[in-house]
């Protein structure tokens, strides 16, 4: 019964702790700028900010729309790209200084 309590209470311990790495992760931000278009995303992986300036829209309004769509696809992908390696390298960071690390053999 004793062994049943622990458990629980380890299960507990790594829902507190998997809560308080999201929380930090969601802190994460990451900006990617080229050719006029800025992107922001957060660790959580939502796009928080796009800017264009009217200089990058000129292609767009030269009739280029599709010249300008794929700098913006360019930009949000390194946006996130640049999240996803700041998350992962945060998580490394924690997982190895945290009591979940213990709990799955780290």
């Amino acid at each position: 019964m004793a062994n049943m309590f622990d458990q629980v209470k380890q299960a507990m311990q790594m829902r507190k702790e998997a809560k308080r790495m999201q929380s930090e992760i969601e802190k994460i931000t990451c900006e990617y700028a080229n050719g006029g278009i800025t992107a922001v995303v957060r660790g959580d992986v939502t796009v928080t900010s796009i800017k264009v300036t009217p200089e990058s829209l000129k292609e767009a309004i030269a009739g280029k729309p599709e010249r300008f769509e794929t700098m913006l696809l360019n930009v949000v992908n390194g946006a996130l790209k640049s999240v996803r390696k700041q998350t992962q390298e945060h998580m490394a960071k924690v997982m190895k200084g945290s009591d979940l690390s213990s709990l799955f053999g780290g």
